[in-house]
């Protein structure tokens, strides 16, 4: 079985009709941070058809030194930088986005619809918003662009982290207009996600189901936390605590978390930031707030987050900082803190690990 049909095991919609065609569609993308560098990295190496030759993806970041270190990584075969936003819009078929918050998503889209009016598309254009929103937002995303000519919004955010990213194995979610769907679905499984979940046509299922299953995530990593600061207050070495989580909790992404707390290892750089955990656990609470459907655990891991990031900030103005920015991980913080053990170091993981 060839590497294309193992990809129709990942994608609930049929192939699109045209072969090769995809090899001729530009794909514009917006967001080199942490996911989305290699994201757009391992789309940018897809393979095609034999015979075909995918048009080089066109990027933008913010700050052009990303930009300039994946054309470096692949070479401008694969890898044109675009000057700006408007480049992007006005020259791609597909856009998609990766982006830090909800602001900077707006502001991205607001812009797109700018230049979109200024110079109106020929021909379809599909613009892919993978970034972690609130769902009303994606509502009036889809509202923004789909009023313009040839224009379609997709809501598509994935579920993984980095080094999940770096793997190609995220988890895809995508809510929007079929057709769209289908063509999208076939650019990114199997050269950046491993499986897409399609939640139908309505644009803000998609985000709420990510939400849903980060609230699953954090409400994890916070039982886990509260158990490796009631063991070192017991006695109970950090590396028992985690066996005991492989044996009972064996999912790979929870023991990745587990791992990080072990090693007391909260460097954010290569993982979830600490900012990030707190806009998607404010993002949670508004869901609660608006179903009227509380979830307790969640409020006390958002107060655990605040908490870190209290005392990371007051550490970085004293210059005692192990980290620049902390992984979300670092929630434990607020239990140990309240428990009277120092908030970053365990008594007990430099006498377990090496370092």
């Amino acid at each position: 079985m060839t590497e294309h049909l193992l990809a129709n095991l990942g994608v609930p919609y049929s192939r699109p009709g045209t072969p090769g065609a995809h090899s001729n569609v530009q794909i514009g993308w917006i967001g080199l941070g942490q996911m989305g560098y290699y994201m757009a990295r391992n789309l940018a190496k897809r393979v095609t058809p034999p015979g075909s030759q995918p048009l080089p993806l066109k990027v933008w970041n913010r700050t052009a030194n990303k930009a300039e270190k994946l054309q470096q990584q692949l070479g401008k075969a694969l890898i044109t930088i675009a000057a700006d936003i408007e480049e992007i819009t006005t020259t791609c078929d597909v856009i998609i986005t990766n982006l830090s918050n909800d602001e900077v998503v707006k502001e991205v889209y607001e812009q797109c619809a700018r230049y979109l009016k200024l110079a109106p598309p020929v021909k379809n254009k599909i613009f892919v918003e993978t970034s972690t929103i609130l769902p009303r937002l994606s509502g009036e995303l889809d509202y923004l662009i789909s009023r313009l000519a040839h224009c379609h919004y997709l809501s598509c955010p994935v579920f993984g982290r980095p080094n999940v990213a770096d793997k190609a194995q995220l988890l895809i979610v995508m809510a929007g207009e079929y057709r769209s769907k289908k063509e999208v679905a076939y650019l990114l499984v199997p050269a950046v996600g491993r499986k897409v979940i399609d939640l139908g046509e309505n644009v803000e299922k998609a985000p709420t189901f990510k939400l849903l299953g980060n609230s699953m995530i954090l409400g994890a990593v916070e039982v886990i936390a509260e158990a490796y600061t009631l063991g070192d207050k017991a006695g109970i070495e950090a590396g028992r605590i985690q066996d005991l989580i492989g044996e009972i909790l064996p999912a790979p992404g929870l023991m990745g978390y587990a791992d990080r707390m072990a090693r007391d290892d909260y460097n954010g750089e290569d993982g979830f930031s600490l900012e990030g955990g707190i806009k998607d656990a404010s993002h949670i609470r508004h869901l609660t707030a608006k179903y009227t459907a509380p979830m307790p655990m969640i409020d006390i891991a958002h107060q655990r987050l605040i908490t870190a990031r209290a005392i990371h900030t007051t550490q970085k103005e004293e210059g005692t900082q192990s980290h620049d920015v902390l992984d979300w991980t670092a929630l434990i913080a607020g239990s140990r803190v309240a428990a009277g053990l120092d908030p970053f170091q365990s008594r007990k993981a430099s006498d377990l690990f090496e370092v």
